[in-house]
């Protein structure tokens, strides 16, 4: 099973449905408190890795429901987690880090942001490799891509 895709149909359709209905939100937010957004570097970077977080979801989900050749999956899993894990390195570092506590500071400190790319990464690796969980690791990545992603929206309104 973690090696045949058309198995993972329907959980590519689910976590892509949340996926979209996440972003829509974040959009709705982002929309409401424009006005205070524009004046701050660090919560316009947290909006945006909010929104790759949730985009990386829904990238990978359209992968994993794709008909296509067989190794193609890994290879784009793998190409999706590069990028995804350049540009949150990018807004991480635009963004900067304000005097946070508590929570907003675990969060930078095991930071979904780098978790979530290499998750996807290892799912790549080990699909391509048929050794090593396949496409059960899209299982822990997703979970941690929209755990981060709300958890990141939720300080984000926290702190409009």
């Amino acid at each position: 099973m973690n090696y045949q895709p058309v198995l993972w149909h329907d959980f590519g359709v689910t976590i892509g449905g949340l996926a979209g209905a996440l972003t829509g939100l974040l959009f709705v937010a982002v929309s409401i408190k424009s006005d205070i957004l524009a004046k701050s570097r660090s919560l316009t970077s947290r909006a945006a890795q909010t929104l790759v977080l949730f985009v990386t979801n829904a990238i990978a989900a359209i992968f994993l429901v794709a008909p296509q050749p067989s190794g193609a999956l890994g290879g784009e899993l793998i190409a999706l987690a590069v990028v995804s894990g350049i540009v949150l390195y990018v807004f991480n570092r635009r963004g900067g880090h304000d005097q946070e506590s508590g929570v907003a500071r675990y969060i930078d400190r095991a930071s979904p942001n780098t978790i979530t790319p290499l998750l996807f990464c290892v799912a790549g690796v080990s699909y391509l490799l048929t050794a090593g969980g396949g496409l059960y690791w899209l299982i822990p990545a997703t979970v941690t891509s929209l755990a981060g992603g709300v958890i990141n929206a939720w300080l984000f309104l926290v702190r409009l």
